[in-house]
């Protein structure tokens, strides 16, 4: 089984910036596509930055409306990845999420885990 544990959320003001951390443990032999999503109150969850395990720190790819502001990294030594968030604005409200995917030793089957999302809250 594996666990995925976020920190860093908070209460910032608009401009402000955060750092979230996520860590993933347990039966791991591989860490593949590692995420971030959010969810504001009414709306769906949604992409907000992944990154995958390639060469040179992986491919990363942003939402629209967190381009130029978000900055997405991982440290697969310590099966870690990090959203730093910058010039954050109210509509970035909201609970977010780590995803990870990847293999299980042994029977190599797949698995994809998702965290319990902490809370960023933007004040205008």
């Amino acid at each position: 089984q594996v666990h995925v544990v976020e920190s860093g959320g908070g209460l910032v003001q608009a401009g402000g910036s955060l750092r979230l951390s996520c860590v993933a443990s347990g039966s791991i032999f591989r860490i593949n596509d590692m995420g971030w999503y959010r969810q504001a109150p009414g709306k769906q969850r949604e992409l907000v930055a992944s990154i995958t395990n390639g060469a040179n720190g992986g491919s990363t790819n942003y939402a629209a409306s967190v381009k130029g502001r978000f900055t997405i990294s991982r440290d697969n030594a310590e099966n870690m990845v990090y959203l730093q968030m910058n010039s954050l604005k109210p509509e970035d409200t909201a609970v977010y999420y780590c995803h990870a995917d990847g293999l299980v030793p042994g029977t190599w089957a797949e698995f994809s885990s998702w965290g319990q999302g902490t809370q960023v809250t933007v004040s205008s």
